[in-house]
């Protein structure tokens, strides 16, 4: 089928005509009223939830096909809308806020031991050796 002729009531009318089913007949096999099954055969009234199940039910593809006939309708219908197209036209994209850079958190201090402490002091010229014995000032 040509793009144009994907709307949901012109698959559905094709799909009646190959079971060669009358709008009656459809209305009785999928629980609705004769006049809500004459108003979707006409485009009064669009597929709902409701109707795709029972059409699904009924001649075998999955209710999402039919939901998905009935959304791009209504997308193509809403493409030719120009009130629409205006407003669309006025509407930028949104903007993500610039996000902080979040600093790095410094690593604790690693402990400082007496090995280290010695080290240290071999490497520096004239620095006494590290002691185990606390330094305690002198009290005058």
């Amino acid at each position: 089928m040509a793009k144009a002729a994907q709307t949901p009531v012109a698959v559905l009318k094709s799909i009646m005509d190959e079971y060669q089913m009358t709008p009656y007949a459809l209305s009785k096999a999928i629980s609705l009223s004769n006049s809500a099954a004459q108003q979707i055969l006409k485009g009064r009234t669009k597929i709902t939830v409701s109707t795709a199940l029972r059409l699904s039910k009924l001649f075998g593809q999955s209710a999402t096909y039919w939901l998905d006939l009935q959304r791009e309708a209504d997308l193509a219908e809403a493409a030719k809308d120009k009130e629409l197209a205006s407003v669309l036209k006025g509407i930028s994209k949104a903007q993500k806020p610039a996000q902080k850079k979040v600093k790095a958190q410094a690593k604790p201090a690693k402990k400082t031991t007496l090995k280290d402490k010695r080290k240290a002091a071999a490497k520096t010229p004239g620095a006494k050796p590290a002691s185990r014995k606390p330094v305690t000032k002198k009290k005058k």
